[in-house]
C-alpha cells in the first residue's frame, strides 16, 4: 500500500522577509520552513500550529493554506505537504525548542531562493508560491469525526 509522509510546512513572512530554520544535517547547515510530520489525532492545522511552535518558538495560527505539494524526494520518500501561510506584524524574535533547529534567520525571498544550502527544492519553491499570491481559506480544511470533534 502506498503510505507517503504526511507533512506541515509554514511560509512565516513580515516586513519582506521570511522566517528559514537552520538544522545540520550530515554535518552541513541546511534550510527550510518551519515543518514537520502530521502526528496522529492532530489536524493539519494543529500540527502546523505545533511545528511552528517546536521550530521557532513563535504561537501563530495560520491564515491561509497556500499550496498542496506532493514530492518525492531523491532517496524515493513520497511526500504531501501542506504548505501554510502565517503573516506577522513585524519580525520577532525566536526561541526554538526543538533542539535538532540550531537557529532561525529572516532572509528575503532572493537569499532563500538562491541559497545552495537548501533542505529540499520546495523550500525555494514555496518562498516562489507566496509570491504569486493565491492563498487559500482555511475553510477548504476539515476534519470529520473522532477523535476531532469537540
Amino acid at each position: 500500500m502506498f503510505s507517503p509522509h504526511i507533512t506541515v510546512a509554514c511560509i512565516v513572512h513580515a516586513k519582506n522577509q521570511f522566517l528559514i530554520v537552520e538544522e545540520f544535517i550530515d554535518g552541513k547547515p541546511r534550510w527550510n520552513q518551519p515543518a514537520g510530520h502530521l502526528e496522529a489525532d492532530e489536524t493539519l492545522l494543529q500540527a502546523a500550529e505545533r511545528e511552528l511552535w517546536e521550530e521557532t518558538g513563535i504561537r501563530a495560527t495560520p491564515q491561509a493554506l497556500l499550496k498542496l505539494h506532493q514530492w518525492v524526494a531523491p532517496d524515493g520518500t513520497p511526500f504531501i505537504r501542506f504548505l501554510f501561510l502565517v503573516e506577522l506584524e513585524k519580525m520577532v524574535d525566536t526561541n526554538p525548542q526543538d533542539s535538532d533547529i540550531h537557529c532561525c534567520h529572516w532572509l528575503s525571498a532572493e537569499e532563500i531562493i538562491n541559497s545552495p544550502q537548501l533542505r529540499s527544492p520546495l523550500v525555494a519553491e514555496s518562498i516562489r508560491n507566496y509570491l504569486e499570491n493565491q492563498a487559500h481559506p482555511l475553510s477548504i480544511l476539515d476534519s470529520y469525526g473522532l477523535p476531532f470533534t469537540k
